[in-house]
């Protein structure tokens, strides 16, 4: 599979990336067997980027990522991670976690902090949990309601990790592709992850962030390709972005379904394909709670999509 340079860090991502959040028990409970085998399976099709977060079933998933990768050969795979969201410990676990999305006990809860100290801790942290030796790339976490300490206390401290040699690559993450275009103007970051933002249905990505980044020589890692699942499988009352799908939009995803199919090409497929047209995306990240997921979206990535589909769709 090919690999691509985060801008200029010298991180390698594969074309095709593993997006950890299932394996932090995301909507539902995956045991710890079907997420190694998830993780296995990614390595065997190929994938060599694996996103998580501390944010992703309160460090879970991070804890089995590290233990998935840890007798792999270290410089073969790139591992990111996310800061702004520090995890403290509670006395006593405190129920369940659903309310955050995650099947997993509540034995920490999250403070945001994109302070210079919060920054430091939740690498430490997360290098604990991941059991590595380092981390390859880190993005600030949902900084949307924190933009300008994220800008003024988060960011400097990641470019300093970055030039002690802590991490290679910095850069955000987001569901929001202004606010990601100001940190590719504004800061010296390798890379951003953009999700839900430059998919078949919601190109906003193009309007600015992936034209600023392609000048700039930074990288775009997209995220949601599916829109939480309207392009995976476009039916009444399938979601779009963690909500039912309004009529009008469901009726658009039809209309790509069958656009696509008349092509000989999956829909799934050609979602994945999109993004990578553009020259500043490095990596399409998918997430996947176990091997056959893992299977089936390698299987859809690896189609060919003739140029008369994107034609036809006018994209």
């Amino acid at each position: 599979m090919r690999l691509t340079e985060l801008g200029g860090s010298g991180c390698l991502v594969s074309a095709l990336s593993f997006g950890a959040a299932g394996l932090g028990n995301l909507l539902g409970e995956v045991d710890d067997a079907t997420a190694r085998d998830a993780i296995d399976a990614a390595w065997d099709v190929g994938i060599r980027y694996f996103d998580t977060a501390p944010h992703y079933g309160l460090g879970l998933s991070e804890r089995r990522i590290g233990a998935a990768l840890r007798d792999r050969p270290r410089d073969a795979y790139t591992v990111s991670t996310k800061v702004g969201r520090v995890l403290e410990p509670l006395a006593e676990p405190a129920g369940d976690d659903r309310a955050e999305g995650f099947s997993v006990p509540a034995t920490h809860r999250r403070r945001w902090d994109f302070s210079a100290d919060g920054v430091r801790r939740s690498i430490e942290d997360s290098l604990g949990r991941l059991g590595l030796d380092r981390i390859d790339a880190v993005f600030l976490h949902d900084p949307d309601d924190h933009a300008e300490q994220a800008l003024d206390e988060a960011y400097p401290a990641l470019e300093r990790l970055r030039a002690e040699g802590v991490v290679r690559a910095i850069g955000a993450g987001m569901n929001h592709a202004g606010p990601l275009a100001r940190f590719v103007r504004e800061t010296d970051v390798d890379a951003v992850l953009c999700a839900g933002r430059y998919s078949l249905l919601d190109q906003r990505a193009a309007d600015e962030l992936l034209p600023e980044a392609a000048a700039r020589g930074k990288s775009v890692v997209v995220g949601g390709v599916f829109n939480s699942g309207l392009l995976a499988d476009p039916r009444p009352g399938a979601p779009y972005d963690y909500t039912a799908a309004p009529p009008a939009l469901l009726e658009r995803a039809l209309r790509i379904k069958a656009v696509c199919e008349s092509h000989g090409v999956p829909l799934r497929a050609a979602a994945l394909a999109f993004p990578l047209r553009h020259p500043a995306v490095a990596s399409v990240l998918v997430g996947a709670r176990s091997a056959a997921e893992v299977r089936d979206a390698a299987e859809r990535f690896g189609r060919p999509v003739p140029q008369a589909l994107w034609e036809e769709l006018g994209v």
